[in-house]
């Protein structure tokens, strides 16, 4: 089974309600008897189907509601029905509803001439070549058909019927990604809180966990339904209602976003490509409202190549609360009750550049140019440019980032951490390196250890590196780590146990812990810790707790000193054990502690003493 959805649209008492009334015989809004059925989609919303295709309708009542519940669906529109009556033709009101749906991009469209029985075949004709001249301006639009309509007429209807089921499914372009905006949201006895919307992308299923970002909270899905079904899963272009266990009906206002946990980052701007309608101008720094799925919002309009009105242009909004958009989504732009203009997101996190550089960029996505986008991306952050938001950033998934990726020039692609390096930053991490073994000629490094001193160069980056030094005949590979290849060293593992063992004998009582100890010797954590190991199996050194190791021979020096005072002062405890050592509370309690061991120590709350 195909699904499609429809927007209907067209200028008030054209015959809307009644032409949608019969095509499916819904009637309208029923929430009492969909409450008492249990979890339903339909709530305004309808549906009529065949053996292969289900197509469901998002009707328009009127200019208000084609504001807050139209463009909602059209973020699903699969096509559209505008209704134009026969006699009367377009009307100001259908324009605005076809120019809404140009800038939405909501390609097919199918006209419905309704109340065919009260106009002449002459006048039908009229209306057609009228028809047709208007869409030439509409650069977005395609006019499948003009089909003329009675609803007293049920050989009409049946050809409408069948054109709508004709209609194709154009694949929309989809990075999995799951999107969903709350249109609707209420509770049902037995069952919990239920909300409805389309599914824009990817695909859910009961049992799963879907997130909402404005609330910083994940939910279980119990159950889904699609068309009055229920279902195991809900995809993309799909009216699904979802029963989230554990919600709140009040958490959901109209708007939220549904989506998967750590895809979609929120911002209070985005940078977009603007243009208006009807006539209307766009004014810098001007306040507009902003809708964007079941969202509305106030902005500000900040164009990038001019302080004065425009047509077009690119644009920055700057929102009065954060949005989670992601690139290529619609909106449409408002002000003082008209629909003035939309235009499409570009940018939706937000990159600090200057101007040039700015529109360099969006100029790069607008026409879809990735690789000159990413290229400009990678320029700016020197340090690696991640492509982990590659879904909500450029609408790519993974695999097509790094696919774009491999292309590049002059850039090192970490696959699997999905980060870009510039050329300029390899040779700063090869002079890292260098740098640390001509302080360091016994160095041992791997690329993990190296990582976790260097946060911002992944792994696979400085094996990368490490790799090249060592062909260039710097460096050495052995056992794991890489060493100067200039150095001779017979027993690897020896000479690291005697290197640690050095400094913790001039540690004595207060050594460095092991990772500080690994740094200053610049050797690999893993070859540190086997060193460590070994140093205790062979009794050299003792492990007082989980980050603190000492020399036996300090340790029993250190026992020594504190059974003197104990003898002395009638038992120790911090605060006299501190009058005679002037060391931090952690080395004071880990010596206590050890006391413990002792069969002739005894604990008193807090103090020691001798038996």
């Amino acid at each position: 089974m195909e699904y499609s959805i429809v927007g209907t649209a067209g200028h008030v008492d054209h015959g809307k309600t009644a032409l949608i009334t019969a095509l499916t015989g819904f009637e309208g809004d029923s929430l009492e008897e969909e409450k008492r059925r249990g979890i339903t989609i339909n709530l305004s919303f309808s549906s009529m189907q065949n053996e292969a295709k289900n197509v469901a309708f998002i009707d328009v009542p009127g200019h208000e509601k084609l504001l807050k519940n139209m463009i909602a669906g059209a973020f699903g529109f699969d096509a559209s029905l505008v209704v134009v009556d026969a006699n009367e033709g377009l009307m100001p009101q259908s324009k605005e509803h076809l120019e809404i749906l140009n800038l939405l991009h909501v390609t097919n469209i199918i006209i419905a001439l309704t109340k065919k029985d009260l106009a002449s075949d002459a006048v039908i004709e009229e209306r057609k070549f009228e028809i047709i001249e208007h869409f030439k301006t509409l650069k977005n639009l395609h006019l499948v058909e003009i089909i003329p309509v009675s609803i007293y007429e049920p050989n009409s209807i049946l050809k409408l019927k069948n054109a709508l089921f004709a209609l194709p499914i154009i694949p929309k372009k989809s990075n999995g990604l799951f999107r969903y905006y709350v249109d609707r949201s209420f509770s049902i006895a037995g069952a919990g809180t239920v909300v409805t919307g389309t599914v824009l992308d990817g695909s859910i299923k009961v049992g799963e966990k879907i997130y909402a970002p404005e609330l910083e909270k994940e939910f279980l899905i119990r159950n889904l339904q699609v068309h009055d079904h229920d279902v195991e899963s809900a995809y993309a272009s799909q009216r699904t209602a979802i029963n989230l266990q554990s919600a709140q009906k009040t958490s959901f206002e109209k708007g939220a976003l549904l989506c998967k946990k750590g895809y979609i980052r929120g911002f209070d701007s985005a940078d977009v490509w603007l243009e208006s309608i009807g006539g209307h101008s766009l004014k810098h720094n001007s306040t507009v409202i902003v809708y964007v799925g079941t969202k509305q919002v106030e902005a500000r309009i900040l164009f990038y190549e001019t302080e004065e009105s425009a047509p077009s242009g690119y644009a920055k909004l700057q929102f009065k609360q954060t949005l989670f958009l992601v690139h290529d989504e619609p909106f449409i732009l408002c002000a003082r009750g008209r629909t003035i203009g939309g235009g499409r997101v570009l940018n939706p996190i937000n990159d600090p550049m200057k101007k040039r550089l700015k529109l360099e960029l969006l100029k790069a996505l607008d026409t879809k140019a990735y690789q000159r986008a990413f290229t400009i991306l990678v320029g700016m952050h020197k340090h690696g440019f991640g492509l982990i938001s590659s879904n909500q950033r450029f609408g790519l998934n993974h695999d097509e980032a790094i696919a774009i990726a491999r292309e590049m020039e002059h850039v090192f692609v970490d696959e699997k951490g999905l980060v870009l390096y510039p050329l300029e930053v390899e040779h700063e991490l090869e002079t890292i390196i260098r740098g640390i073994y001509a302080k360091n000629s016994y160095a041992l490094l791997s690329a993990t250890s190296l990582s976790l001193k260097l946060k911002w160069a992944s792994a696979l980056f400085i094996e990368h590196v490490l790799k090249k030094l060592s062909t260039e005949g710097m460096l050495s590979f052995l056992n794991g780590v890489y060493k100067n290849a200039h150095i001779d060293i017979d027993n690897l593992e020896t000479l690291i146990e005697e290197r640690i063992y050095g400094i913790l004998q001039q540690g004595e009582f207060t050594p460095d812990a092991p990772y500080n100890i690994y740094d200053d010797l610049d050797i690999d954590r893993k070859m540190g810790d086997d060193a460590l190991k070994s140093l205790t199996r062979a009794k050299k050194v003792v492990r007082l707790e989980h980050n603190l190791f000492v020399t036996t021979t300090a340790l029993s020096a250190m026992m020594a000193h504190v059974r003197e005072i104990m003898r002395k002062e009638n038992g120790i405890e911090i605060k006299n054990f501190k009058e005679h050592f002037d060391m931090s509370r952690k080395y004071l309690v880990a010596y206590l502690d050890y006391l413990d061991n002792f069969d002739d120590v005894k604990k008193e709350g807090n103090r020691r003493v001798l038996l």
